[in-house]
């Protein structure tokens, strides 16, 4: 990447540009690249933010395969950042220069519950991104930052965290202390969940490929490891940790590979979140067993402001801490895309702005 372009405000010559990072398409696929924008300025309604730190997140990489509908050459990508309230618009009084704050995922989708309209506002995907310099955010779509947390911890919770929550928190079956989870590898949805999971008093089941991920996962609370590189048969295994009555929550993240025999190792009255498609495909399942078990499949994206609102008096209430895998800087992007694709990930990967 050319350094010149990562001037802080642009080229050294033009003072109305910042730096940031554009999508350029190369054959079929979006390619992160230095880009210039113009420093925006805010609305009535709406906050600038000095963006600190953004992350990554799989739709990402969906978008720069050009497997995510919506997204033009141009668009600055990521949804995801924390950073500090620069300037205000002429009719927001809730926010102050120098507040931390964080973007929702969908700016629009306050509360309540998920209309279409909503699904435009998702940053970095139909509407502009946040890999920026600065960004403007309606002064309504931000929430404070934890007190405890600095920028890059707090720019991984929007969208996996808040998917987390969302899934075991905010739907027909909440989360209570004695069920038993099962999530999907160890990326950021699955690592919150496991977290999120350990403070309610849950007993948490972890399946990856990777025997040195899994000890990691061990060291953090997971009461339950398996491989299913090892263990093709996974929902056997956990019939067999569960002495046969099956799991209260999956977090299902696999798609087509894995959803039948997510729903094969549910217990009665179970709930399975339907998140992630990360063997490529949707599923077929049995839902007749759906049925069978008087269980539950709720299908998840994301979550609200108000959900991310929720989701950060619990952190404070429990002190939890993000795992982050690796920080890159913004001259590093295409590292970071490339890191995250390669699955060696476990938590979170951010790019310092």
């Amino acid at each position: 990447m050319t350094s010149n372009l990562f001037h802080p405000h642009g080229t050294a010559s033009d003072k109305t540009l910042q730096r940031c990072v554009r999508l350029s398409r190369q054959g079929r696929g979006l390619v992160p690249v230095a880009g210039l924008s113009p420093l925006p300025e805010p609305g009535p309604h709406e906050v600038l933010i000095c963006i600190e730190a953004t992350s990554l997140n799989y739709r990402d990489l969906l978008i720069a395969w050009g497997r995510y509908g919506g997204v033009e050459e141009g668009r600055i990508p990521l949804s995801d950042c924390a950073g500090v309230v620069l300037a205000l618009g002429s009719q927001v009084s809730e926010w102050q220069k120098g507040d931390r704050v964080m973007p929702g995922f969908f700016k629009d989708w306050l509360s309540g519950p998920f209309k279409p309209a909503y699904g435009p506002s998702a940053s970095g995907g139909e509407s502009e991104g946040v890999l920026a310099r600065t960004v403007v955010m309606p002064a309504s779509a931000l929430v404070r930052v934890p007190d405890y947390l600095d920028g890059q911890s707090a720019a991984t919770l929007p969208c996996a965290a808040v998917t987390a929550w969302q899934a075991l928190f905010e739907r027909a079956r909440p989360l209570k202390a004695g069920d038993t989870l099962l999530v999907q590898g160890t990326g950021g949805v699955a690592l919150f969940a496991l977290q999120l999971g350990l403070a309610q008093g849950a007993r948490v089941i972890v399946l990856s490929s990777s025997d040195a991920k899994l000890e990691r996962a061990r060291a953090m609370g997971a009461w339950g490891l398996i491989n299913y590189r090892d263990v093709a048969e996974w929902d056997t295994e956990v019939l067999r940790l569960t002495e046969g009555e099956g799991v209260q929550h999956i977090l299902e993240l696999g798609g087509a590979q894995t959803f039948q025999r997510s729903l094969n190792c549910l217990a009665y009255g179970g709930q399975i979140a339907q998140i992630g498609l990360l063997s490529g495909s949707f599923a077929r399942p049995d839902l007749g067993r759906l049925q069978r078990l008087n269980a539950t499949l709720e299908g998840i994206a994301v979550g609200s402001v108000q959900h991310l609102q929720h989701l950060v008096r619990y952190l404070e209430t429990h002190r939890i801490e993000p795992v982050i895998d690796r920080v890159f800087h913004l001259d590093e992007v295409e590292q970071a895309y490339a890191y995250l694709a390669s699955g060696q990930h476990f938590g979170k990967v951010v790019i310092r702005v």
